[in-house]
């Protein structure tokens, strides 16, 4: 296919949108009895069952979405990703978040260079160094052991190591590695964010790990002087070096903010933000927390589907048919958003992670030639762990509107409890409900049901659930450092999928740019306000009435005064 061709033009495009009208004419329950439509529509690899035929699908409907795959290039378009060409051409950058997890003996080039000995060396230094931090060999300015760490970041800084952490808290393994230890993250320039991640923290047992490639993001080194005003308060100023760490690749102002150059760790401009938990943006605080073995079993997950997801055939490659349906449900039957529901409180900050690295990826107008699209892209991602959303937003889900779900379970739980006298453990309790929703979701209930029930003729309707609602099951054989590394690779191509059949560029994000640029702006005018009384001026009617009350406000605090929380 021509570049210069949207892929809304193709006839595989519009033979799917044609197709839809056959599906409008089938039920879930219908086609939940085809038991050979369902062998069909669930695949294995490594443990992992996927589970798709709860989706508005027929076996036509996925032959089509194969050859729309294969008129909008996605093999081509995935090899070209893992050979380190530069498909983010509005940056011109390769796109290699899997070179993080590659084996030391891969290849995989950028630029015409092999950038994995490039990524085990900064491996190799996070392993020594979180070794000496771990055993007391490294200690803080009074000599004490440094057992608390405040990683500093914001966006894919933040959301990703933070759903990692989450996720291995209560992992036997991990949690074992841990124990002493704390990590904690500091994301929202917010200062009440500042006040949390400090509480009850002494700055003689703490180390700051501060994330900003460039070193300029504007929330991260506020926060970072913050923390190092933090530390140099109780300590002195000669104790930043020995209590703060940078995760960066400009040396210069590493050094300038006093933090020692050898204690840098680098990542590169082929891992983008969002991407880049892998990095030492992840291995490093996560290192310090769980020690490195267990954080490289993590990275051999994600580099396991990482392989799958280029070597396998598309019938049965997780990824690809994660995407494929996600491009179905999104732009043919209109669904815009998706609901990530995982049946594991471990998991509870997997969403927030996903929505930012979907919405961020998939949330364009134009195609990756700058052609405005006249189709919708990119999901509305949300979610919560089972069974908690259930008591929330699921009302909405089962009789509201359709909102097509991810049902994420685990077979063995972390904790296990069994108490005597309960008819099934508390995981199978939890399960118990994974199972039951998507066929609740897909069967509905009909009025005939009810009236057999003797449900009173004035309760039917509200008690009628439509059914016909597509959703997907993902079963984890556990939720060790190895399978949440998985599960993080598997949304990862998932996204990259969709965004390669779209033709968008799903490794920018220039929509987040303007909103700064005014932002420099409105801080400009509070800086003026506040030290020399000048009034609003150059915004609208309704900003300036809004700045103007703010600035009204009493804070406490005059701009010449530093003044950190008081705990």
């Amino acid at each position: 296919m021509a570049t210069s061709t949207l892929i809304c033009e193709t006839p595989q495009w519009k033979d799917l949108h044609g197709h839809v009208e056959d599906i409008k004419k089938t039920h879930l329950r219908d086609l939940m009895q085809d038991s050979d439509r369902c062998k069909s529509m669930i695949t294995e690899f490594d443990g992992i069952i996927l589970d798709y035929s709860r989706q508005r699908v027929l076996p036509a409907t996925v032959e089509k979405l194969f050859k729309l795959a294969e008129v909008a290039c996605l093999k081509q378009k995935i090899d070209r990703m893992y050979n380190g060409e530069k498909i983010n051409c509005t940056e011109n950058r390769s796109v290699l978040h899997i070179a993080l997890r590659a084996a030391r003996d891969k290849v995989i080039e950028s630029d015409g260079k092999n950038v994995v000995p490039d990524v085990w060396h900064v491996l190799d230094k996070i392993k020594e160094f979180s070794e000496r931090i771990r055993s007391g060999s490294w200690v803080g300015a009074t000599g004490k052991a440094l057992t608390d760490v405040v990683a500093v970041g914001i966006g894919g800084s933040f959301l990703g190591p933070l759903f990692v952490h989450t996720a291995l808290q209560t992992d036997p393994e991990a949690a074992e590695c841990a124990k002493g230890r704390q990590l904690r993250f500091l994301a929202n320039v917010d200062p009440i964010d500042v006040a949390r991640s400090i509480a009850g923290l002494n700055p003689e047992t703490t180390l700051v790990v501060v994330v900003s490639k460039t070193f300029t993001t504007a929330e991260t080194m506020l926060n970072a002087r913050t923390l190092r005003e933090w530390i140099s308060g109780a300590l002195g100023s000669q104790a930043v070096s020995k209590h703060m760490v940078a995760v960066s690749t400009n040396l210069a102002l590493v050094e300038k903010f006093g933090i020692d150059p050898a204690n840098a760790f680098a990542f590169w401009d082929w891992v983008g933000g969002r991407y880049s938990v892998c990095s030492a943006v992840g291995v490093l605080p996560l290192s310090l927390q769980y020690g490195f073995s267990v954080v490289h079993k993590f990275l051999n997950g994600a580099a396991s589907i990482d392989d799958h997801f280029h070597s396998t055939p598309f019938e049965k490659n997780i990824p690809v048919l994660l995407g494929l349906l996600s491009v179905w449900n999104v732009s043919f039957l209109g669904y815009p958003a998706r609901a990530i529901l995982p049946y594991s409180q471990a998991l509870e900050k997997f969403a927030p992670h996903i929505q930012q690295v979907s919405m961020e990826s998939n949330g364009k107008g134009v195609s990756i030639d700058g052609v405005p699209l006249p189709f919708e892209t990119g999901e509305i991602d949300f979610g919560e762990p089972g069974t908690n959303g259930q008591h929330s937003f699921y009302q909405l889900i089962h009789q509201g509107r359709v909102i097509p779900c991810d049902f994420i379970g685990v077979m063995r739980s972390q904790q296990p409890i069994y108490l005597k006298g309960e008819v099934v453990s508390n995981h199978d309790e939890l399960m118990s409900n994974f199972f039951a929703q998507p066929d609740a979701l897909a069967y509905g209930k009909v009025a005939e049901q009810l009236l057999n029930e003797k449900v009173p003729d004035h309760l039917i309707p509200h008690k009628t659930f439509p059914g016909n609602r597509p959703s997907l099951s993902l079963l984890l054989p556990s939720l060790n450092a190895y399978n949440v590394g998985q599960l993080l690779a598997i949304y990862e191509h998932r996204i990259a999928v969709e965004g390669f059949v779209w033709g968008i560029n799903s490794f920018d994000q220039w929509g987040v740019e303007l909103g700064k640029s005014l932002a420099s702006q409105v801080r400009k005018q509070l800086h003026l306000s506040r030290t020399k009384a000048e009034p609003v001026e150059g915004f609208n009617f309704s900003t300036t009435t809004l700045l103007t009350r703010y600035l009204e406000a009493e804070t406490g605090v005059r701009s010449d005064q530093s003044q950190l929380p008081k705990l």
